[in-house]
C-alpha cells in the first residue's frame, strides 16, 4: 500500500455531487441547517444527513448546536481554498453549469468566497493594490508593504490586530469565474468587513451574491482608482 495523504478518501468526498452542492453552499461563510442544506443540494433530509455525518468525519466541516438546531460551517480555511481551486479548475477545463440569467452576472460581479470578496470587484480590488505596490509577492505567499499597510489603516481596518491572528494576512485566491486572483487572508475578510460596515454593500442572506448600492459602488470605484493611479 501506497504511503501518505489519502487524497483518494478526501476527492471522494467531495466528489460526490450532492455533498459538492454542499461544501459549495457553505463558502458563504454562513452555518446552515441539515434542513437548508438538503434544500441547497436537492436531496432530502435523511441523505443529506447521511452526505453531512459522512463530511463531519472526513474534517472538511464543523458542526454546532445551538438551541435545538445543529449548524454545520466550512471546517477551516484550507477546506474553502481547496473548493475555489477546484472551482477554478472546473472553470478552465470547461466543466460549467450553465444557469444564465441576472443572478449569474450578480455572482460573476461580486459574490462571498468564505468571508472575503470575489467576484469581478474583488480581483478589481487585489489588482489596483498590486499595482501599487500595497501587496507583494514573495516567493509563493504575498506580504503587505509599508504602503499597504498605511493604506488600508487609512480605510479604517486595523492592521495590527489582524497580524495577531492565526490566519495569514494577504493570500491570494483563484477566482473561478475570472479566472485571476483576488484578496484572501484576513485583509480580504476585513476590507468586505469594512465595505458592510460602511453600508456600501451588503450580502445576500439566500445566496453569495454581494450587492452594491449605487453610493457604494461610487465609493468602491474611487477607492480602487486612487489606488491604480
Amino acid at each position: 500500500m501506497k504511503e501518505g495523504p489519502d487524497i483518494a478518501y478526501i476527492a471522494a468526498l467531495i466528489g460526490d455531487p450532492a455533498r459538492a452542492n454542499i461544501l459549495t453552499a457553505l463558502m458563504s461563510g454562513r452555518a446552515l441547517t441539515a434542513t437548508e442544506l438538503a434544500a441547497e443540494a436537492g436531496v432530502t433530509l435523511q441523505t443529506a444527513s447521511s452526505h453531512l455525518s459522512k463530511l463531519d468525519q472526513g474534517d472538511l466541516l464543523h458542526a454546532r448546536r445551538q438551541g435545538r438546531h445543529k449548524y454545520f460551517s466550512l471546517a477551516n480555511d484550507d477546506v474553502a481554498q481547496l473548493l475555489e481551486k477546484l472551482m477554478g479548475l472546473a472553470a478552465r477545463s470547461g466543466h460549467l453549469r450553465h444557469q444564465p440569467g441576472p443572478k449569474n452576472a450578480a455572482l460573476r460581479k461580486a459574490r462571498v468566497c468564505y468571508h472575503h470578496l470575489a467576484g469581478d470587484m474583488g480581483v478589481r480590488l487585489f489588482d489596483s493594490m498590486m499595482a501599487r505596490g500595497y501587496i507583494r509577492p514573495e516567493g509563493e505567499d504575498l506580504t503587505l508593504s509599508n504602503e499597504g499597510d498605511g493604506f488600508a489603516t487609512g480605510f479604517g481596518i486595523d492592521v495590527e490586530a489582524l497580524r495577531l491572528k492565526k490566519t495569514p494576512l494577504c493570500r491570494e485566491c483563484l477566482d473561478w469565474s475570472e479566472r485571476r486572483c483576488h484578496l484572501a487572508g484576513s485583509l480580504g475578510r476585513a476590507f468586505l468587513s469594512r465595505f458592510e460596515e460602511l453600508g456600501w454593500a451588503k450580502r445576500n442572506q439566500k445566496t453569495r451574491i454581494i450587492s452594491f448600492s449605487r453610493s457604494g459602488e461610487k465609493h468602491f470605484n474611487q477607492l480602487v482608482t486612487v489606488c491604480t493611479r
